[in-house]
């Protein structure tokens, strides 16, 4: 049976206040409640601060270019459906940089965790707008205030219908760790999105802005409503939902081919008088 410690202690580099200290703490939970032993998962992440959280864990890890984390874990993911793979990463890296990747996740609905660690910011490159920094935000890149409307991944996630939807937050450890154990049990493409603050860049969005503002949703509410969910994707400011936003049952991407049917690709030999077939018709 796993246990927190199996996942290793380490010295990160995050600002103290940091909300990513917390993300980590919630996932560590979130893996050993599910049952889940360290050499059965794969994080893979991009780069940024929260890409780095992958580094601060004892597993299977992939650290690579920015915004490309979801290529990676979709090829690992098809090739060894074992794995229980989770994609790691920050807003800029994520739904900037990765927004193409983003979107094909969702269509595609392979059995992937992604956890966004939205804090609003780019932090590793100090501070300047991402795609869900809000509008008029002063940065030192932009001194004149964001110009362009934020990025709302959750309505975007939930009016392509994607299979999972959640959003939390890292002062709420507990509530954030259930969700993470949620999407790691639904088969399909699961978005965790994780409010956070950034002690050093956003001094607006801040861990008392975010304590001020945020609620979970009532026990009555039902994910599967697709227009209520559009409806509570749409609600920021004064009032911010957490839980569990909208979820169905589509089917994965592996359930629809044959040839990953038949177990995993990593498995099975290679047939080289096939290959050389192959090869030969190119020559």
């Amino acid at each position: 049976m796993a246990s927190i410690e199996d996942y290793g202690q380490f010295e990160t580099a995050w600002c103290p206040g940091c909300g990513n200290h917390s993300i980590l703490e919630a996932l560590k939970r979130g893996l050993v409640d599910s049952g889940l032993e360290p050499h059965q998962i794969l994080l893979v992440s991009g780069i940024g601060q929260a890409a780095k959280t992958v580094h601060y864990l004892k597993a299977n890890v992939f650290n690579g270019l920015h915004g490309r984390a979801v290529p990676v874990a979709s090829g690992a993911k098809l090739a060894n459906q074992d794995l229980k793979v989770i994609v790691e990463s920050g807003d800029g890296c994520n739904y900037g940089e990765g927004g193409n990747h983003f979107l094909a996740a969702i269509r595609r609905n392979i059995d992937l965790t992604m956890i966004v660690h939205d804090n609003q910011v780019y932090g590793l490159t100090k501070g300047q707008a991402s795609p869900t920094t809000q509008e008029g935000f002063v940065t030192k890149a932009q001194p004149q205030g964001v110009a362009s409307v934020p990025f709302n991944p959750i309505a975007v996630a939930v009016a392509m219908q994607a299979s999972f939807v959640a959003r939390g937050f890292s002062g709420m450890v507990d509530h954030l760790a259930g969700l993470i154990k949620e999407g790691l049990a639904h088969e399909g493409f699961a978005l965790i999105d994780v409010l956070q603050p950034c002690v050093s860049f956003n001094k607006v969005n801040t861990f008392a802005w975010y304590k001020q503002r945020c609620y979970n949703l009532p026990e009555e509410y039902d994910p599967s409503d697709w227009q209520a969910a559009m409806e509570i994707a749409m609600e920021w400011g004064d009032k911010i939902p957490l839980g569990v936003i909208y979820r169905n049952q589509r089917p994965t991407f592996e359930s629809r081919h044959t040839v990953l049917k038949q177990g995993a690709l990593v498995d099975r030999k290679t047939d080289l008088k096939k290959l050389e077939k192959i090869l030969d018709k190119f020559s």
